[in-house]
């Protein structure tokens, strides 16, 4: 496992100057680090969503979103496209992959991105120290793991807003 730098932001997202080493210190109060969140959904409106490794410290064996922290140095968009890589195989580029929300955490700016891709799940290139599997389901489905306890459940809030995000993003889109 290599070690993280990340950049110390304000609550805007401006960089202090100053960093930090994943694990290694805590945030004081008005410091965040940026996280990012990639949805994959397909043209037909399933999600391409992912089981996290078992041996992963946070969340082990867990189905969630794509994503990660932003390394020093690395913008929301660089993040998210190295994300998406990394774990699934997925390219991609500015004008497919869109910032749909920002949410100020306790002590990080999660940026949400979305993507419209039809990869088969079984020509993804999983990262297998992140990922253990992937799978496409359908929008109903996913509401079913969430409410059942079977997909990371990052609060009700973030789903009313992700999911509106990305009905407003797949009408743009499609």
């Amino acid at each position: 496992m290599s070690i993280e730098i990340w950049d110390i932001l304000d609550e805007n997202g401006v960089p202090t100057g100053k960093t930090t080493l994943r694990g290694h210190s805590i945030l004081k109060s008005g410091e965040y680090h940026l996280v990012v969140h990639i949805w994959i959904i397909s043209s037909d409106g399933a999600f391409l969503i992912q089981r996290r490794a078992d041996d992963k410290k946070l969340m082990p064996g867990e189905w969630a979103a794509t994503g990660g922290a932003a390394v020093s140095g690395e913008d929301s968009f660089a993040a998210a496209k190295r994300e998406l890589f990394e774990e699934l195989g997925i390219d991609s580029d500015r004008e497919r992959l869109k910032k749909i929300a920002r949410i100020k955490r306790r002590n990080s700016l999660l940026d949400v991105w979305a993507i419209v891709c039809d990869i088969p799940a079984k020509e993804l290139i999983l990262q297998r120290s992140e990922v253990a599997e992937a799978k496409w389901v359908s929008e109903n489905e996913l509401i079913e793991m969430i409410q059942s306890g079977n997909f990371h459940n990052y609060g009700k809030e973030y789903f009313d807003n992700i999911f509106e995000k990305i009905k407003k993003y797949r009408g743009a889109v499609v």
